[in-house]
């Protein structure tokens, strides 16, 4: 999973736009959010699955790993992650791999650098979650 901040987000609107750690902004839609959460603030740490659509990275699931006014919460362990939520991250890095990747090999090329560092990110969260 990708992690970032939230750029902007209108609740009334249902969608607004993340900058991750690495990479360009990811559009949000209010259906990709947590159960529970209604909104997202700016600057908020977040945590979030994403692919790539026709416009740009899109998320397609994002945690709060910040809640306005609270310290940011300690290292995640291993077992905070549902066989549900495993099988959901597997889904997404397929979908991934498949758009981006498999793509562009079968066009005889090679992805370029920025996707290869995304897609090589998602793959290293899946690891570490499965590890």
């Amino acid at each position: 999973m990708a992690r970032g901040k939230v750029k902007w987000y209108d609740a009334d609107k249902g969608f607004g736009f993340l900058s991750q750690d690495e990479g360009e902004d990811v559009y949000v839609r209010s259906d990709a959010l947590a159960e529970g959460v209604d909104t997202l603030h700016p600057r908020q740490r977040v945590e979030f699955d994403m692919v790539s659509g026709r416009r740009g990275p899109q998320a397609l699931r994002v945690e709060v790993l910040e809640i306005p006014g609270k310290p940011a919460a300690a290292g995640r362990s291993r077992s905070s992650r549902t066989p549900d939520q495993l099988h959901g991250m597997i889904e997404d890095m397929i979908t991934l791999l498949d758009s981006s990747v498999q793509s562009e090999l079968r066009r005889g090329r090679r992805p370029d650098a920025k996707v290869s560092a995304r897609v090589a990110e998602v793959l290293r969260a899946v690891a570490s979650e499965l590890g």
